[in-house]
């Protein structure tokens, strides 16, 4: 049938009946105009659900934007207004405004004196790849005790780095020293509620499917699927999809978050479905990334990618790190980001010095940029020097986006050593059972979800080699 005909088959078929009252109104629209209303009250003021730490999104939006080389015109004086029709309550003029404000965001002017346009632009993984050299994949196999074991301490640890960090995320080095002094415990009882491990879930839900085939159009949908929100990036990606744009639009349309840490902080999925094939894991993190990201914040991805997949194979932390940072092209912004962490690491003896230099280098970035957090995983790692407490205590006591740095830097050490180098007192037994947001993954229990990566890896490199 032609859509006319169905359409016509509908009208033609419905009989006239008369409402009672009860069934007439606008009490279910009701809920959708409070729904808007909430979620656009969100952009303009927050709190982060895990520790508190305030934020403004459209304040971000701004600097985002600037930090890529481009001018907002009338953003200032739309700002100005926006968060006096906030503080006010004033609801209708902040749909207008913030509508506004999305305008003038997406036709933003290039800044030609911006650094930014200094470096190269990454559009596509071709791209990528042609600018960096790849070892050829190190076998790891895949049906042994050892890889299990392996694969369950780079869960367990993220859900650790996560709890620790999500505790303590979204301020400075400085004030959690004045708050807490030296955080090398939890603070408080930890738990899975943690917004960072779900898109990696949907990355395996996709995955589980084609395996290494899997595209990022495949990633996007199962993101639509199974996750109602996100922040920032993620859910600019979200609306962009539900919209009918898939990657690479859906992550570049009129999303000034792009090269925040939203792909970089779930980049450690791709290198655990890809142990010892930094190459692969370079790959899936492209397409994984560019659902809700573009160029560097793409970049951020691959180094962690890279990072977990050679850690099954490499035992020296610091020398992994010098490897993910020499499979960044040298002539991106990301990869001077990444170097000049790496290089005040060498230069310093103490790991606060190196943070110091890397603060006020950084220091025009928001605290959920991909930048800032890059430079605290490579301090942590290096300083660390492969001791899983102390790297904790370091990631840790960075601050910014402490959980998602965590969350991706933990599970190295946890590949590399395996389940016994986690100590009995941070395997807390809430990370049994981890409690989501999500549609039809509300709740998974740790076991099953080691066990379906598992599967989902054998699966996977038993297709490609048939």
């Amino acid at each position: 049938m032609k859509a006319w005909e169905m359409a016509y088959d509908i009208f033609s078929n419905a009989e006239p009946r008369i409402l009672k009252s009860e069934d007439q109104g606008w009490s279910s629209l009701s809920a959708v105009t409070e729904f808007y209303d909430a979620q656009l009250s969100l952009d303009w003021a927050s709190n982060v659900p895990g520790s508190g730490a305030p934020e403004k999104i459209m304040i971000a939006s701004i600097q985002a934007l600037e930090n890529r080389g481009y001018i907002v015109e009338n953003g200032y004086e739309l700002l100005e207004r926006g968060m006096k029709a906030h503080s006010e309550g004033d609801k209708l003029n902040l749909q207008k405004i913030s509508a506004e404000m999305r305008n003038a965001f997406m036709n933003a002017k290039k800044n030609e004196d911006s650094d930014y346009w200094k470096f190269k632009q990454y559009n596509n993984f071709e791209e990528y790849e042609s600018k960096v050299c790849f070892d050829d994949a190190v076998d790891v196999d895949v049906n042994t005790n050892k890889f299990k074991d392996q694969i369950n301490a780079a869960w367990t640890s993220q859900l650790i780095g996560a709890a620790m960090g999500t505790m303590v995320e979204g301020y400075t080095s400085k004030n959690l020293y004045k708050a807490f002094g030296d955080v090398k415990d939890y603070i408080r009882e930890p738990n899975t509620y943690n917004d960072d491990i779900t898109f990696e879930i949907a990355f395996l839900d996709a995955f589980k499917e084609k395996g290494y085939d899997v595209t990022s159009k495949d990633i996007a949908l199962s993101w639509i699927a199974l996750i109602p929100c996100g922040w920032s990036a993620e859910e600019i990606a979200l609306r962009n999809i539900r919209a009918g744009l898939m990657p690479p639009e859906s992550g570049k349309f009129n999303n000034p978050f792009n090269e925040w840490i939203g792909a970089q902080m779930r980049g450690a999925i791709c290198g655990m479905v890809a142990p010892g094939d930094a190459h692969m894991a370079a790959k899936l993190a492209w397409k994984d990334g560019e659902v809700s990201h573009y160029n560097n914040g793409i970049l951020g991805e691959i180094l962690n990618a890279v990072m977990i997949s050679m850690a099954f194979v490499m035992d020296d932390v610091k020398e992994l790190v010098k490897y993910a940072i020499n499979l960044i092209p040298d002539d991106s912004e990301y990869y001077s980001v990444v170097r000049f962490a790496y290089d005040s690491c060498l230069k310093h003896s103490d790991w606060h010095d190196a943070l110091a230099e890397c603060e006020q280098k950084y220091i025009k970035y928001n605290w959920i940029h991909a930048y800032p957090n890059a430079c605290c995983e490579v301090i942590a790692l290096m300083y660390g020097d492969g001791d899983y407490e102390k790297t904790l205590n370091i990631v840790t006591m960075c601050g910014l986006d402490a959980d998602c740095n965590a969350g991706m830097i933990m599970p190295v050490l946890g590949i590399q050593k395996g389940m016994r180098i986690i100590p009995n007192r941070l395997n807390h037994p809430a990370f049994n059972k981890l409690i989501t947001y999500m549609r039809s993954y509300d709740e998974i229990l740790l076991e099953d979800l080691v066990n379906d990566t598992l599967y989902y890896i054998k699966n996977a490199k038993e297709i490609r080699r048939n």
